[in-house]
């Protein structure tokens, strides 16, 4: 196997172990509320989350094409493909420590960030134009979105069953959960999944093994089967945080947020392939639909915390794709 083939290999199988990474820290996207409400085991919600995610990944690719050519220019020379290496590398590293520290942060953000830090340490081209409009926008516009939407379809929730049984309703909702939960992985696979085959495309077409960022079918399998994969592993910590600790859902509330979350991942999927964020969008339809009971129902400090993680997000997996682009220069130097 020449060098060159070798550099690939070695990309393509860091970007399959980000997708892993990607599935057991999001898991919490699709699961948390239905498990915390009781509507599905924990580990009915994995499997039916893990095949709902490998449904979404097969449903489109705008979303990578948009992360493959507009995000950084393709990079150039011998170390070209060291670039796409450390901005995975630094994306791995912040959805590790994100997880340990049980925070719900975008996986999404941190492969940009890992994307536009180790362009900037190669001193290669970043489209801020791209950035700026595809991801800074949407990251602000989705949260308000989601938690807009959690709210007015909780709101209308309460409205329409105000003569119902509680009991009943709670029943009704608890069923109808399975339903949101699966859309809501569903939404998950179409974007998450669009970022790893974006990234595995710009390392084929880096290494000149095709000309276009057109995905091809395998590309489309294989991280479709490793974000399955990921998402069966779970990632209780993020899961506790969603489901229990921000805001106490009941099953009405948890059809809502994910309702709503789920509603703008579609949306800017098909229509605007924006690659969003399914954490900030299904956290803040929770804390949206939690609000509905009243303001102090939810614990803003942890939501504090967790805006500045988003925040950090990334400049911190950007900051550790540097230090990887660095270290690999010196050690392909020596």
């Amino acid at each position: 196997m020449d060098t060159g083939l070798a550099a690939l290999v070695a990309v393509v199988a860091i970007a399959l172990a980000f997708d892993f990474t990607n599935g057991f820290h999001d898991a919490a996207n699709a699961i948390a509320t239905s498990v915390s409400t009781r509507a599905l085991t924990p580990r009915a919600a994995l499997a039916m989350a893990a095949v709902m995610n490998f449904i979404g990944a097969l449903l489109g690719t705008g979303v990578a094409k948009t992360v493959g050519e507009g995000i950084i220019a393709t990079p150039t020379g011998s170390g070209a493909l060291t670039v796409v290496f450390a901005a995975l590398f630094g994306a791995i590293c912040w959805n590790l420590l994100t997880w340990w520290l049980g925070l719900p942060t975008s996986s999404s953000h941190a492969l940009i960030g890992g994307l536009v830090g180790a362009a900037l340490a190669a001193v290669s081209g970043v489209y801020w134009s791209g950035v700026l409009s595809k991801v800074v926008l949407p990251m602000l516009l989705s949260p308000l979105l989601g938690a807009a939407l959690g709210y007015l379809v909780h709101t209308g929730i309460l409205w329409s069953f105000r003569n119902s049984t509680p009991s009943r309703t709670t029943r009704g909702f608890r069923i109808a959960q399975s339903l949101s939960a699966s859309a809501m992985a569903l939404g998950h696979g179409l974007q998450d999944a669009q970022k790893t085959m974006g990234v595995i495309v710009l390392a084929l077409v880096t290494a000149g093994y095709q000309d276009t960022f057109d995905v091809p079918w395998w590309v489309i399998g294989a991280v479709a089967a490793a974000l399955a994969a990921g998402t069966y592993a779970g990632g209780w910590r993020i899961i506790r945080t969603l489901g229990r600790r921000i805001v106490h859902l009941d099953p009405p509330r948890g059809f809502a947020a994910e309702t709503a979350a789920a509603s703008v991942l579609y949306a800017t999927a098909f229509i605007w392939h924006a690659p969003i964020s399914t954490t900030h969008t299904i956290t803040s339809a929770i804390l949206g639909a939690g609000a509905t009971r009243r303001l102090s129902a939810v614990r803003w400090g942890l939501a504090r915390n967790i805006g500045i993680a988003w925040v950090l997000t990334m400049p911190g997996a950007a900051l550790a794709a540097v230090v990887c682009y660095w270290v690999l220069n010196l050690f392909l130097e020596t």
